[in-house]
């Protein structure tokens, strides 16, 4: 099953696809909403089941995947939702919107902090880091998960400004350790005993 993360990324390209749109006098409520309700297309096929809420969006299991969606791109109708697209077309929507979202994230591409703002640009990306160069020159490398793609480009889980903040703490040195808390240790061929220097 793939990511729930990647799949939200699925939520404007499903919804733009949407053969039928419901307004908001028959949009599902939160009240309507509820885990296990099976949804279904126009048609009455299966498109899958409600796992979760989370604010005013539902996860919607479907064969292959889960995605987050709004809860107003759903009418409830006799204990189910009514939901404009297949599970196929859902499943397409949502692959597609993966893709984009994979390839979002390369060497090469502008890297947005959640806020928005350019951060800087992905140089290296290997399983774990992102190496991101950003736009004052120095070069941080973060977790892979803390980077997604978007439409827009690879977008961080932070805001640029927090992300240089960490930059620059990260590259400042260390102060040194003040006489009264220095340590020293013998040498290795000192004999047992001989003093530390405190």
């Amino acid at each position: 099953m793939q990511s729930l993360g990647l799949a939200r990324l699925a939520v404007a390209t499903a919804l733009a696809v949407a053969p039928i749109s419901f307004s908001a006098a028959l949009a599902a409520t939160p009240a309507e909403v509820h885990p296990g309700m099976q949804v279904v297309d126009p048609s009455g096929g299966k498109v899958g089941l409600v796992t979760g809420i989370s604010g005013a969006n539902l996860i919607l299991k479907t064969d292959k995947h889960e995605v987050q969606l709004p809860m107003t791109s759903f009418t409830a109708n006799d204990g189910k939702l009514l939901f404009g697209m297949t599970a196929a077309q859902l499943e397409a929507a949502t692959e597609q919107a993966m893709a984009a979202a994979s390839a979002a994230v390369a060497p090469g591409a502008s890297v947005y902090g959640s806020d928005g703002t350019l951060a800087g640009t992905i140089e290296e990306i290997d399983q774990d880091l992102v190496k991101i160069k950003l736009a004052n020159g120095q070069s941080v490398r973060i977790p892979r998960n803390g980077v997604s793609g978007s439409d827009k480009g690879a977008v961080l889980g932070i805001t640029t400004t927090r992300l240089n903040d960490l930059a620059t703490q990260a590259a400042a040195p260390e102060a040194p350790a003040s006489p009264d808390t220095a340590t020293t240790t013998p040498p290795q061929d000192a004999p047992a005993g001989t003093p530390t220097g405190k």
